[in-house]
């Protein structure tokens, strides 16, 4: 998928910044880890690179995997598509629970500080990964991330991946759950134009519910589509905005830590 998209060209960089720190003594620049665009275009080697890709993605996932339960630190990667609200969510998520749990923060984007600078001051360590052209975080990106972060034992990380459906859903970054986000100012049947996303998924948040009566979304047509891609998947309704839901929210997030 990400020979095709455009994610992987050369000369592409990849930054990581830690929210307070001066980016130009502490921006860490590298090609990504698994040179995607060494390749050449003929289709069977293009079918055998993305394996070799995914394959040692998945075992660096395993081995972030590893360190996390050893050290009991519960990872959540969060994805969806642009304009969500993730940040909000995690904004509000912070000022709540952070005196309850210590809370870490992997910010994906292709450009800009601006989340890690919302996330920081919300009062959660954050670190911002820039993957320029890239559409998605790896596993590599992670546990450099983590390295940087100086993630304490006991603590809850939440990895805000790059928002778009389909190849953040790829990639295994040794996660412990998988959080994917709609709103309700996006269309109910993105569950099944986006299966993948929502296959392996967890738990499915269902944002601004807020806007329920200015906009065109059936929420139990939206449930079916996801639970018809996966049955297993739990729905949280939520207005990262006014609160509303929340409480839910926190019930279920504290509830997997412990388990």
């Amino acid at each position: 998928m990400c020979t095709t998209c455009g994610c992987e060209g050369d000369g592409n960089k990849i930054t990581m910044t830690v929210f307070g720190e001066k980016a130009e003594t502490n921006a860490h620049e590298h090609n990504h880890s698994y040179g995607h665009h060494h390749h050449e275009h003929s289709h069977s080697h293009q079918i055998n690179l993305e394996t070799d890709i995914l394959s040692q993605n998945n075992l660096l996932a395993e081995r972030n995997r590893g360190y996390f339960e050893a050290k009991n630190i519960f990872t959540i990667n969060m994805m969806s598509s642009p304009g969500s609200g993730k940040t909000t969510l995690l904004e509000r998520t912070i000022k709540d629970i952070k005196d309850k749990v210590q809370l870490y923060i992997i910010e994906g984007d292709q450009q800009t500080m601006n989340d890690a600078e919302r996330i920081g001051k919300a009062g959660a360590p954050v670190i911002q990964v820039n993957t320029g052209n890239g559409c998605h975080l790896d596993a590599d990106m992670i546990n450099k991330a983590v390295k940087k972060l100086d993630v304490k034992d006991n603590s809850i990380v939440f990895i805000e991946n790059v928002g778009n459906l389909v190849c953040p859903s790829l990639f295994d970054l040794g996660e412990a759950k998988r959080l994917v986000i709609m709103s309700t100012t996006e269309g109910e049947d993105k569950p099944i134009k986006y299966p993948t996303m929502f296959e392996n998924a967890d738990i499915c948040i269902i944002n601004k519910i807020d806007l329920l009566p200015y906009v065109n979304f059936d929420m139990k047509a939206a449930k079916n589509y996801a639970l018809r891609v996966n049955h297993h998947l739990e729905f949280i309704e939520v207005s990262a905005t006014t609160g509303e839901g929340m409480d839910k929210w926190y019930e279920a997030l504290l509830k997997m830590q412990k388990a």
